[in-house]
């Protein structure tokens, strides 16, 4: 079965070959980078207390890719595929369409446009995006219609896993460039986020919390602490798409702090991961939002069965 869902992963990832740009050699900014991260990958005792099984092998997969300093065209990589990006997948044309169709197309346009940095593969059907560009964004879309809410009136945007940072990107790039956004990830995950966003042009520290840059942590009690911290009067966007829904419930408990905290969220989220009812999980997170005097609702996505969202903001406009 895995060995099908490879091969079929590979062929959809072709359908878009002529369209995408190889990457043929690191500048001399990237190689700093690289042997910046490459001294902390070296030092990363694996910790699986707070993973899954899965999450623990894609982990170690990451980490040796950096020690390896072999990053050119990551995101042509089958295990980086299959965790982090939507290539040409048949729900991303409905997707796609409904952004077009959408009044603030011109915006939603320029969210999506993609570039060459780690080899993206490029939608076949939109060549100037890609999918996961537009499945991302569309997230924001549906969140905006749910919340009438200006993204560009965030102050802050709080990412409970990050992916390899595209969103970040995306907000800091093109929405608000003034924003303090915040990661929270594996030390490994953080690495490979740092090197995309450095490359990005995007300002970037790990493990320490800088205002108007894109601060990547790992530790449970600093990121806590970081929240706690943040003004609350700030408007924060909390963003967790395919990130608690898969990790143990004992590591979520530790996470409370969040959902007490952020008014505005996105999470999205699968029915059940590893056994895992997610369903049961965040019907709870609903009702503690509720409890708080926000607008909270649970959406099943129209593209992807046995996926939904959950969204909430506050009732203070």
């Amino acid at each position: 079965m895995k060995y099908f869902k490879d091969v079929l992963r590979k062929f959809r990832a072709n359908l878009s070959y002529f369209f995408n740009k190889k990457e043929k050699r690191y500048t001399k900014k990237d190689l700093l980078n690289i042997n910046k991260i490459y001294k902390i990958a070296c030092l990363i005792n694996k910790n699986k207390n707070n993973k899954l099984s899965t999450h623990q092998i894609f982990s170690d997969k990451i980490q040796n890719l950096i020690i390896q300093k072999n990053l050119l065209n990551f995101l042509q990589r089958g295990f980086i595929q299959q965790m982090f990006f939507i290539h040409n997948r048949l729900f991303i044309i409905f997707e796609l369409l409904e952004l077009f169709n959408n009044r603030k197309w011109y915006y939603w346009k320029k969210l999506i446009a993609e570039d060459n940095i780690g080899n993206p593969v490029k939608f076949f059907l939109y060549p100037y995006s890609s999918g996961n560009k537009i499945h991302q964004t569309y997230h924001l879309k549906k969140f905006c219609d749910f919340s009438k809410f200006d993204l560009k009136n965030l102050n802050n945007v709080v990412e409970f896993g990050g992916g390899y940072g595209n969103m970040a990107k995306i907000f800091k790039k093109k929405i608000n460039p003034e924003l303090n956004y915040i990661i929270f990830d594996t030390k490994e995950v953080n690495l490979l986020q740092y090197y995309y966003l450095k490359k990005s042009n995007v300002k970037v520290t790990i493990n320490k919390y800088k205002k108007k840059n894109v601060s990547l942590i790992s530790n449970l009690d600093l990121f806590e602490s970081i929240i706690k911290n943040l003004n609350n009067n700030d408007k924060t966007l909390f963003i967790a798409n395919w990130s608690i829904s898969e990790v143990p419930l004992a590591f979520r408990k530790k996470l409370n702090f969040l959902i007490n905290k952020l008014d505005y969220q996105i999470i999205s989220y699968q029915n059940n991961f590893e056994k895992i009812d997610n369903i049961k999980y965040f019907e709870k997170v609903r009702k503690i939002n509720q409890k708080k005097n926000r607008f909270s609702t649970i959406e099943k996505m129209k593209s992807k069965p046995d996926n939904y969202y959950l969204f909430s903001c506050s009732k203070v406009k």
